[in-house]
């Protein structure tokens, strides 16, 4: 009896539930997922989950509009991985080769998704912890749930996204393990830690470590600006700023949202949130937070996550499945002139921060 080779929609089947276990920070976002085939660098709308404000009544009740407000989000990454592919390997039956080529490329995706995902915390200014100072006890949730408060977050699903390091320092704090036990602590997912102080809490390999940028001599306010100013003016001697520094001033903190780089002492900054009332005296003091890691805790709507399925591929055997807020597409293709066959297995999607002021980077 002839060997029956593995199909590419028996392999895409089995390849999008691996993916979708060890996703972490896409899982805990605001999903969205529409069956039109789409290519990368395609803009979709996306209507932003709605905020409500909840009134006391007093007599007469206050009529809220439905807030169906849009976002335009860039189709800007495909996660793909491509491996070599011989009859040896095809003829392995579904769960052999599983664990020896597909769990592997589906785990790869799944951490790029991860990393591209995290990589959000540039667009968040509100900051709790301390640069360099890995996060420890509970007062790192409990600092992270008062901003959050502060902003009027809602309570209910929120999560934090922590490094390794951190995790060390949680599992080895008796306090921390003590309040674990007081409920569930079965993993839905890789990462999983359990939920304190209302949050669910995960680890990622994926937090991303902020570099700042390099400046010479003191920030400062090189102009007076205006409320609601999105671009400030600031004097240094030489230097740059990158996508994501957090900069203090009047007390409040700022995230930078292009990097720029200074040109005769001065360099015009685009910064999140705007200049409050108040505005920014001419030579106000700029204090620019140090290297940190950035661990993130937010509530579900602050993030987007956006998928999409790509075409099937033409002149090729292609399969395209969806699953949960996620599509996949797997692909074989013959090169009768190396006479290698290749398959690849990838995935269309994009992030979008919908709401920074539902996040709060925890610096470590």
């Amino acid at each position: 009896m002839s060997n029956k080779f593995l199909t590419v929609q028996e392999i895409a089947r089995a390849a999008l539930p691996i993916i979708h276990e060890n996703l972490v920070f896409p899982a805990l976002t605001y999903r969205n997922c529409e069956n039109s085939y789409s290519k990368k660098g395609d803009v979709v709308q996306v209507k932003k989950p709605p905020m409500y404000t909840a009134d006391e009544f007093g007599g007469s009740i206050n009529i809220q509009d439905v807030n169906e407000e849009s976002v335009l989000v860039t189709l800007d990454k495909i996660a793909d991985v491509s491996v070599e592919l011989t009859a040896k390997e095809m003829a392995l039956n579904l769960s052999d080769f599983t664990k020896q080529v597909l769990e592997p490329a589906a785990i790869a995706i799944a951490e790029k998704i991860n990393k591209d995902g995290l990589a959000l915390y540039s667009d968040i200014p509100y900051i709790s912890g301390q640069a360099g100072e890995t996060p420890s006890g509970i007062s790192a949730f409990a600092d992270a749930a008062r901003v959050l408060n502060e902003n009027k977050a809602p309570f209910s699903e929120r999560a934090c996204v922590w490094n390794s390091a951190a995790l060390a320092n949680f599992q080895s704090d008796v306090n921390i393990v003590n309040a674990e036990k007081c409920g569930s602590t079965k993993a839905l997912r890789n990462g999983a830690i359990g939920r304190l102080i209302g949050f669910d809490n995960y680890m990622s390999h994926q937090i991303i470590d902020h570099k700042k940028g390099s400046v010479t001599g003191s920030l400062t306010i090189a102009e007076e600006a205006a409320a609601g100013a999105n671009v400030i003016s600031v004097s240094c001697t030489s230097g740059n700023l990158v996508k994501g520094d957090i900069l203090t001033i009047n007390g409040k903190t700022y995230t930078v949202k292009k990097d720029v780089t200074a040109d005769a002492g001065k360099m015009s900054v685009e910064l999140y949130p705007a200049v409050p009332k108040e505005g920014f005296e001419a030579k106000a003091e700029v204090a620019l937070t140090d290297n940190h890691t950035a661990n993130l805790a937010f509530h579900k709507n602050a993030f987007g996550f956006i998928s999409r399925p790509l075409e099937k591929a033409r002149g090729a055997e292609s399969y395209v499945t969806s699953y949960n807020g996620i599509t996949l597409r797997v692909t074989f293709a013959y090169d009768i002139a190396t006479k290698k066959q290749t398959m690849s297995v990838d995935t269309l999607y994009g992030f979008k921060t919908l709401y920074p002021e539902l996040a709060v980077r925890v610096l470590g």
